[in-house]
C-alpha cells in the first residue's frame, strides 16, 4: 500500500469510528433524556398503581349492558401476567366458555379453544366482550405500549391532574392514541379516553373505587363507556390480587394444559 493509500485508508477509519462514537453518544443521552422525561415518570408510576411490576395473579369479573348479546351477561376471567412481556387469560364463566384461554407473547395473541386443536389468532383490538378489548385484558400497562407526552395540568373538582397523550409505538397495540388523566399527588389513574387511528374518541374509561388490593391501594373497578351510545358499558372489577413467581415456560403453548 502506497503512503497516499495507506493515509486515505487512516482517515476513512478514523472517520467510520467517529460517526460511531458519536450515535453511541447519542444513544446515550436519548436514554439518558428518556430516563429524566417527566411523561415516561408519571405514566410508569401510574402504571404501578394499577398493577404490580412483577408477575401476579387476579380475578376479573365483567358485567355489560346496553350492548346486543351482551347485556347483564358476567363473564369471570383469570388472569396471569409478567407485565406486557406475557399474560394468560382463563375464562372461569359462563360454564359454556370455561376453559377457553387467551395466551399473549409480546404482542402476539392466541385462542386456545378446548375442542378446536389449533390455537385461533387474535388482535389485541378485537373486542372481547362489551366495550371490553382484548388487549384490556391482556395487557397489563401502558409503558412500552405508548410514547408519553405532558400536554397539560388540569383541575377537577378538588384536585389536579396530569394529562398525558400515549401514541402507539406500532399499529399492533390495542389503541392508536390515548389521553390519560392521572393525579398529581399520588399518581393514580382518573380517566382514560381511547381514539382510534382516524383520531375518533370510541370510549371512555374511569377508574374508581380504590382499595387495598396485592398490598396497595388501587383501582379495583373500571367503568368504560361508548363514547357513542351512552347506554353502552362495561363494568370490570378486579379481585384476590397475588404476586406470582410466573417463569418463562408457564407462557408456552405446551404448559397450558397443565394449568388448574
Amino acid at each position: 500500500m502506497s503512503g497516499f493509500q495507506e493515509h486515505s485508508f487512516r482517515k476513512r477509519v478514523n472517520r467510520c469510528v467517529g460517526f460511531a462514537l458519536f450515535a453511541l453518544a447519542g444513544v446515550a443521552y436519548a436514554q439518558t433524556d428518556r430516563a429524566d422525561d417527566p411523561a415516561a415518570m408519571i405514566l410508569k408510576r401510574a402504571d404501578e398503581v394499577r398493577f404490580p411490576a412483577t408477575g401476579f395473579q387476579v380475578d376479573v369479573a365483567i358485567r355489560s349492558s346496553g350492548v346486543a348479546g351482551d347485556d347483564d351477561e358476567r363473564r369471570e376471567l383469570r388472569v396471569l401476567s409478567q407485565g406486557n412481556a406475557n399474560s394468560i387469560v382463563m375464562t372461569t364463566a359462563p360454564a359454556s366458555e370455561r376453559g377457553q384461554i387467551m395466551l399473549m407473547k409480546g404482542r402476539d395473541l392466541w385462542l386456545f379453544l378446548p375442542a378446536v386443536s389449533q390455537p385461533v389468532r387474535l388482535s389485541l383490538a378485537q373486542r372481547l366482550t362489551g366495550q371490553v378489548a382484548n388487549g384490556d385484558i391482556a395487557r397489563a400497562n401502558f409503558t412500552g405500549d405508548y410514547n408519553p407526552k405532558l400536554l397539560r395540568r388540569e383541575q377537577i373538582d378538588n384536585d389536579f391532574y396530569h394529562v398525558l397523550e400515549l401514541n402507539a409505538v406500532d399499529r399492533a397495540v390495542t389503541y392508536q392514541r390515548v389521553l390519560y388523566w392521572v393525579r398529581e399527588n399520588d399518581y393514580r389513574p382518573y380517566k382514560a379516553e381511547f381514539y382510534s387511528t382516524s383520531q375518533r374518541l370510541l370510549k371512555t374509561c374511569y377508574y374508581e373505587n380504590y382499595k387495598m388490593l396485592g398490598g396497595q391501594l388501587r383501582p379495583t373497578r373500571l367503568v368504560m363507556r361508548d363514547a357513542l351510545k351512552a347506554d353502552e358499558q362495561s363494568l370490570m372489577e378486579y379481585s384476590n390480587l397475588k404476586s406470582r413467581d410466573l417463569p418463562d415456560k408457564v407462557f408456552t403453548k405446551e404448559y397450558l394444559k397443565k394449568l388448574e
